[in-house]
């Protein structure tokens, strides 16, 4: 990027971070989540230290929240409250290190670590150990006296347990309990009121109260993170002395180096649904007070502190390209290929963009600044347009009216939405077909590559050639030889049996995923009765509507379906016929994350719905259980927010085997 384009581009996100600082802060609302909004305030950040001649004093990397409310009296701080600088990795932090380094040549020998909460940062001021004030950090310099509604908060003391002479500044943070946030929203949504989306807003709005008493119904706390010089030489003994006076203090731990901090950081991200309160990321700061001090500040933020951001579920990025991939049902799917960024911990490039529909939808245009979200372990998808950054010279996306994969027509599906290639014997429908059945045949070893090769060399045309593949043809291959070519054909060999759901989910019926399949497995048994089935008797089966059963009618009707079972038949492809199960899970639905000890993700989905349960890849309001192994995802958080029960491995296996 060249200057002229550094400085359009600063200009921009200037101007687009301004208004949505203004939303949060002082409206107490957003348009954009947290995440897209910290993606946007490092891409600043980051440019601002590309190219310094562009900073200026009205940035928003040099200005700390909002603007006063009218409606309260404005107060100055005795001291300036200070932003923190982002970091999302141990690279950046490195970086960070060095950067104070070279201002302090002395080497920093030990970090305090500390939770960063996600709440309302104020600043209590006592006298004589009596609290005479409380404000909020407005715009670092001047805050809003909301001292009257910080009173009525029980874990703020209204006096210390020590009588310290003089005034003495404590900052923390208004938050609410994660159990608290979704009482209080239960309430709401009973009272047929609006519900707060997340907890910082419900803190802001309920200490900005112009009643005191309305701040009081609130369940609000206060957790301190700051304490005025009154002896102490670090910060942490600042914290255990914010303790001996009373205050509840943040979560935190003394470490000497980045390695350290590294270990705090992902042993707090992996523990932070245990946390009562919503957490961010992890405070790092020179622990040290006196160098601490003598690192100073760079702008609106100190140069010995820096918060590093868990990764967050959405980012911000540009569109560089969409490319159209045919996949096994014939539909198109158009792909984004984004500027490289950082979601939930891993690196994503591209995005997927569902339809031309969805393009329409969000007028999404390539070169524009687009939201990301990755939840859990779902593929990123495009959210949201930024067009206020748009330059002009973005670009509409082309919607083909040709496969790109063998150029015949394109037509949309009829009674949906969806883009499909005409011809069905497409090169790319094979390979993906061919690859779905693999999975649901459990065979391992087997990947595109593999599987495009092998269609090349006419060794596959269809998925059950899978079972006539022939050891000496793969063997001779370049890249294979006999010792991978027999153990590929072994694993095959050992897949013959197949259980009827599986073998449903193989075949690649338009609309028929896991679920689907395993109703019709459980309605009718065997796939002779499945293939017999009419329309009307479909529709009567759970998890089968109109759509879904003309797609079944249709594909069992085809000349391409008859083929298909019989060479299934000739391979020597066993199906097994389906039990009916006793549906004691009736309506159930459950999710799973983390990691499984004692029983395999795929068999404890399978043991569900044979009783009667339902699996579902994300959580929502209709989720009547998350079974949570080790290392969960973003899903347990989720969950916990919406109220839906968790179980452990032990408690999820002893419901399996009372049902």
């Amino acid at each position: 990027m060249d200057k002229i384009e550094a400085e359009k581009r600063i200009s921009k996100l200037k101007e687009v971070i301004e208004h949505h600082r203004y939303l949060y802060h002082v409206l107490d609302t957003q348009e954009i989540s947290d995440g897209a909004l910290d993606s946007l305030k490092h891409e600043l950040f980051e440019l601002e230290e590309a190219f310094p001649e562009f900073r200026t004093e009205d940035s928003p990397t040099q200005r700390v929240g909002g603007k006063p409310r009218e409606q309260f009296a404005k107060i100055t701080h005795r001291t300036r409250m200070f932003s923190m600088e982002d970091v999302f990795s141990l690279e950046e932090l490195e970086a960070w290190l060095k950067r104070i380094e070279k201002v302090d040549q002395n080497s920093v020998n030990g970090f305090y670590t500390m939770t960063k909460v996600d709440g309302l940062a104020v600043s209590l001021t006592y006298k004589d150990g009596v609290l005479v004030q409380a404000a909020t950090r407005g715009d670092g310099k001047i805050g809003e006296d909301v001292t009257q509604n910080v009173r009525t908060i029980e874990s703020v003391p209204l006096r210390m347990r020590e009588e310290l002479k003089g005034t003495v500044d404590v900052r923390g943070e208004i938050y609410i309990t994660k159990d608290d946030f979704t009482k209080l929203n239960e309430q709401l949504e009973k009272a047929g009121e609006k519900q707060y989306a997340n907890p910082r807003n419900l803190s802001a709005g309920s200490i900005r109260q112009l009643d005191p008493a309305m701040a009081a119904a609130r369940p609000l706390r206060f957790i301190a993170w700051h304490l005025d010089d009154i002896g102490q030489t670090s910060q942490t003994e600042s914290i255990a002395r914010l303790k001996e006076l009373g205050f509840p203090t943040v979560d935190g731990a003394t470490v000497k180096d980045l390695d350290g901090v590294a270990k705090q950081f992902h042993k707090m991200d992996k523990d932070r649904e245990k946390y009562k309160y919503w957490i961010d990321g992890l405070v790092v700061r020179v622990d040290n007070l006196a160098q601490y001090g003598d690192l100073g500040v760079v702008g609106k933020t100190p140069r010995g502190l820096v918060a590093w951001k868990f990764p967050p579920e959405e980012s911000t990025t540009k569109v560089e390209e969409v490319n159209w991939f045919v996949g096994r049902t014939g539909k198109l799917t158009p792909v984004a290929t984004v500027s490289a960024t950082q979601i939930a911990g891993t690196t994503v490039t591209h995005a997927t963009l569902h339809n031309a529909d969805e393009i329409e939808r969000l007028d999404v245009r390539i070169g524009d600044t687009v939201i990301l979200t990755k939840a859990g372990d779902i593929i990123p998808k495009i959210t949201n347009v930024l067009t206020d950054l748009r330059t002009g010279e973005e670009q509409k996306i082309v919607i083909p009216t040709k496969c790109p994969e063998c150029d015949a027509d394109v037509a949309k599906r009829e009674g949906g939405v969806d883009s499909v290639c005409t011809n069905q014997s497409c090169f790319s429908m094979e390979r993906e077909r061919i690859l779905h059945a693999a999975r649901a045949f459990d065979i391992m070893g087997l990947g595109g590559k593999t599987v495009e090769r092998f269609i090349q060399e006419g060794l596959l045309t269809s998925p059950p050639d899978l079972f006539r593949l022939n050891e000496q043809e793969v063997a001779q291959l370049e890249g294979f030889g006999e010792v991978s070519a027999q153990k590929l054909l072994l694993e095959i060999s050992q897949k013959k049996t197949i259980s009827l759901p599986s073998f449903i989910v193989a075949l690649s019926i338009p609309h028929v995923g896991e679920q689907t399949a395993f109703a019709l497995a459980q309605a009718f048994q065997t796939i002779e009765k499945v293939r017999g089935a009419n329309k009307d008797i479909l529709i009567a089966i759970d998890d089968v509507g109109e759509i879904v059963a003309e797609a079944i009618v249709d594909f069992f009707s085809s000349e391409r379906a008859g083929h298909m079972l019989t060479a299934y038949q000739d391979a020597g492809v066993t199906v097994e016929v389906a039990e009916k199960q006793e549906k004691t899970l009736d309506g159930k639905t459950f999710v799973m994350t983390g990691t499984l000890e004692n029983i395999g993700r795929e068999e404890a989905k399978d043991k569900i719905r044979k009783l009667g349960g339902k699996v579902s890849g994300s959580v929502s309001k209709k989720t009547d259980y998350i079974v949570v192994g080790s290392d969960p995802g973003s899903k347990a958080q989720k969950a916990a927010d919406l109220g839906v029960m968790a179980l452990s491995e032990t408690e999820f296996l002893t419901m399996l085997t009372l049902n």
